[in-house]
């Protein structure tokens, strides 16, 4: 009996003191708050931030002390928030540290950031938020407001908000999804994408177009726009508008319309059920339109582009190759319905090199969609 009650005493003794170490690893403060208020994180020692919203008038900060004794941590009440302070001192012969922050505010609260580097989030916050991070993901849900945030490395994380303003990254990904407002997202380095992004107007949202250009483009419509890189996009039942300063572009099947536009890189697209629209500065481009399909128009400025089109397809064909003096001068156009190609007699001088033209127009199957192709030193094949 005295030896079980021994046992019991070391495991409760055991237990208590391991609950003191979980507990010793971080710490929790309340402080008082208003709706309205700010919150302001100077963070020279950088850290992860999670901030959510909640109903209650009290602002609720948990932080982890593994930084110390490098860092040292310090809260200023302001009037109606608070600011929170991290700063490096160096000790021990570290070169950096941080601390990750938890903390909780007033649903309708302010926000302005400075840290040298950590993800910052906000979830389910009305207000401003402003300020930078120096790397690391900003990712905000079901937030209301206006926003001015910049990270110099990581991606960038917008859904089921009404937001304004602006978010950029210096690299990294951007997605924007199921958000109203008037908010422009931003990457030097990564696809932005946009589904489901209304403007405040009422229009569709998108991170290249504006006016006209949008015309064609619904909310639920496949929106990417990068700076540099490859794009692909596996199925697009809205359509898709695809834009990228450098880099190949795959569409695998899409639905009432497609628009790539690359300025160097190949262009393919799988399966497309509407109208087409494809360009590239140099590259190839191969195009299959199934279904009823819609106009076509192919232009690259130094590829070959290949069309497929269903059996009967009605079509009024434009293609042109031009060859300049210096190419192999050995192009063709391959097309059905029986047309046939002219070639120009005389050198055109007035484009830089000279150059000839290889040309093709006329009715397929009675005529009906147009298909316009142009290429400068490549083939042009239609195919049924």
């Amino acid at each position: 009996m005295r030896r079980t009650a021994i046992a019991a005493l070391l495991a409760a003794a055991c237990l208590a003191v391991s609950a003191a170490t979980a507990g010793a690893d971080s710490i929790t403060r309340e402080f008082p708050a208003s709706a309205g208020g700010l919150l302001t994180l100077d963070l020279e020692s950088g850290g992860s931030v999670e901030i959510s919203g909640t109903g209650g008038s009290s602002i609720s900060v948990t932080y982890d002390l593994s930084c110390k004794p490098e860092c040292d941590i310090a809260f200023e009440e302001t009037k109606g928030g608070l600011k929170v302070t991290s700063n490096f001192k160096g000790h021990g012969g570290k070169q950096s540290s941080s601390s990750d922050f938890k903390i909780r505010v007033p649903r309708s609260f302010n926000v302005e950031l400075d840290s040298m580097g950590g993800e910052f989030s906000l979830d389910g916050v009305d207000g401003k938020f402003t300020g930078e991070t120096k790397g690391g993901a900003l990712k905000l849900h079901d937030v209301k407001g206006e926003a001015e945030l910049t990270t110099m490395g990581g991606e960038i994380e917008v859904t089921d908000s009404t937001l304004d303003g602006h978010l950029k990254t210096m690299g990294g990904e951007v997605r924007i999804e199921n958000v109203v407002g008037d908010v422009k997202a931003s990457s030097m380095g990564g696809n932005v994408r946009y589904k489901n992004v209304t403007r405040r107007d009422g229009g569709v949202a998108s991170p290249e177009r504006t006016g006209k250009g949008l015309d064609e483009v619904k909310p639920d419509s496949v929106q990417i726009s990068t700076m540099g890189g490859p794009i692909e996009v596996k199925d697009a039942p809205e359509g898709a508008d695809l834009h990228t300063m450098g880099g190949d572009i795959n569409v695998q099947n899409a639905q009432r319309f497609v628009r790539a536009t690359t300025m160097g890189g190949d262009i393919e697209i799988g399966s497309v059920d509407g109208w087409v629209k494809a360009t590239t500065m140099g590259g190839d481009i191969s195009v299959t339109v199934t279904g009823k399909g819609g106009d076509v128009a192919l232009t690259s400025n130094g590829g070959e582009i290949t069309l497929h089109v269903p059996s009967g397809f009605r079509m009024d064909l434009d293609l042109e190759i031009a060859y300049t003096r210096n190419s192999s001068q050995e192009y063709k156009i391959v097309a059905p319905g029986g047309l046939k190609a002219t070639v120009s007699p005389e050198w055109d001088h007035t484009h830089g090199s000279p150059r000839k033209y290889i040309k093709m127009s006329g009715a397929v199957n009675g005529g009906g969609n147009k298909v316009k192709i142009e290429t400068i030193n490549g083939n042009i094949s239609v195919k049924e």
